[in-house]
């Protein structure tokens, strides 16, 4: 099951991005996907489902923004390395 989440802007604001609001609404989504995994609210698992697109892609896109795949904790190391 899926739900929508419908968020308003003005359209000016999508005519200065030159964007349409599926392009917008990706470029959100993809941002709150990065931000709530950075701040551990969402694994890169979760995220890359929610992006539909493949984990390793998401994880690059995410580092490419500044996040930290790992905490260097023993727990972290064990998580990431049982999915390999």
């Amino acid at each position: 099951m899926k739900s929508i989440v419908h968020i308003q802007c003005p359209t000016e604001l999508l005519v200065s991005l030159h964007l349409n609001s599926e392009k917008f609404a990706g470029i959100i989504k993809l941002h709150a996907a990065i931000a709530l995994f950075k701040e551990g609210k969402i694994s890169s698992g979760m995220a890359a489902k929610w992006l539909e697109i493949p984990r390793i892609v998401f994880l690059f896109q995410a580092m490419e923004t500044g996040a930290e795949l790992l905490e260097n904790s023993q727990d972290d190391f064990e998580r990431e390395t049982s999915l390999l």
